[in-house]
């Protein structure tokens, strides 16, 4: 029995000592509590507050529970056979007079522990970020679809393809009409010559797992490169995938996408694929010069500056 006094065994100490001190009917009346329930109480109290804890009423045996012979041909038949399944365990024990449910069954065994455990599954462990340390030596690439409430034409398709410094958070943004490897390799050469003109050389790319950027999961063309890997591997750009179904792996990438979509994408219109370029350009150029606090509050430009 615990010994930690909860506050309704305080109460109830309290309401027996009134008892015994006034009587059950005084008692009663005053603790707006019946008398039979006084006296179920006071049956119990030996003048500690312990003694009126709850008890479980949980009955201490059953009439139709399972008896020692059936528990042990239940014991014996599994340790004989532990690969066998439960309903065919249950066939075999009815051949020897056991007369239970397979409900039955289950409840006993499970109490008795008999079912194998279940291998726990090795818990993944993420690996320590890797922190950059100098410009273009990890450059995640990424595309976004443009929201269809902000193309004017209900037939234009347009998409974001996105480059970010992970040193530098120096970005560079491109518009296309389609979400394609061809687009990916033009994009991937406009970013190398974008990035040259600031100083800034690219070591590597990192991107998704996606059509537009590898062959990885093609049934039919995974020996092949795609033409964003032979534009990568022309100039020695390392090409990085990342975990799959991970975009986290991608973060900062998707994260100044978010922010495009609550500065950019929720207050714009574009009515072609020129003028979304346009558009997209002068988003950019904002977008680079604005403070960020992973730079000690410098903007990008400002940044990069101090390492070219």
């Amino acid at each position: 029995m615990s010994k930690r006094i909860t506050q309704d065994m305080a109460y109830r100490q309290s309401l027996m000592k009134y008892a015994e001190n006034y009587g059950v009917s005084r008692a009663s009346r005053k603790y707006n509590k019946s008398r039979s329930y006084i006296c179920f109480w006071k049956s119990r109290w030996d003048g500690t507050a312990v003694s009126l804890a709850c008890r479980s009423q949980r009955p201490h045996s059953h009439p139709n529970q399972h008896t020692q012979a059936e528990l042990k041909l239940i014991r014996d038949m599994r340790r004989r056979n532990p690969e066998l399944g439960m309903v065919e365990l249950w066939h075999r024990l009815r051949k020897r007079g056991y007369t239970r449910r397979p409900e039955s069954l289950f409840r006993v065994m499970r109490k008795l522990g008999l079912f194998p455990q279940a291998e726990k599954k090795p818990v993944y462990k993420p690996k320590p970020y890797e922190q950059m340390t100098y410009p273009g030596q990890r450059v995640p690439v990424d595309v976004k679809v443009v929201p269809r409430r902000c193309i004017a034409d209900q037939e234009l398709r347009l998409f974001q393809y996105t480059a970010i410094d992970e040193f530098t958070r120096l970005r560079f943004l491109g518009a296309y009409p389609e979400q394609s490897t061809y687009s990916s390799a033009d994009f991937l050469k406009k970013l190398r010559k974008w990035y040259a003109c600031r100083g800034i050389r690219v070591e590597c790319v990192q991107t998704g797992n996606g059509f537009e950027f590898t062959n990885r999961f093609s049934n039919s063309k995974r020996h092949l490169p795609t033409l964003f890997e032979a534009a990568a591997a022309k100039p020695g750009i390392r090409h990085k995938l990342i975990r799959p179904y991970t975009p986290r792996h991608n973060g900062k990438a998707e994260r100044s996408h978010r922010e495009d979509q609550k500065r950019f994408y929720s207050c714009h219109n574009f009515y072609s694929l020129d003028d979304f370029a346009k558009q997209l350009a002068v988003h950019n150029r904002r977008s680079i010069n604005f403070p960020m606090r992973p730079l000690h509050w410098l903007s990008p430009i400002d940044f990069t500056v101090q390492y070219v």
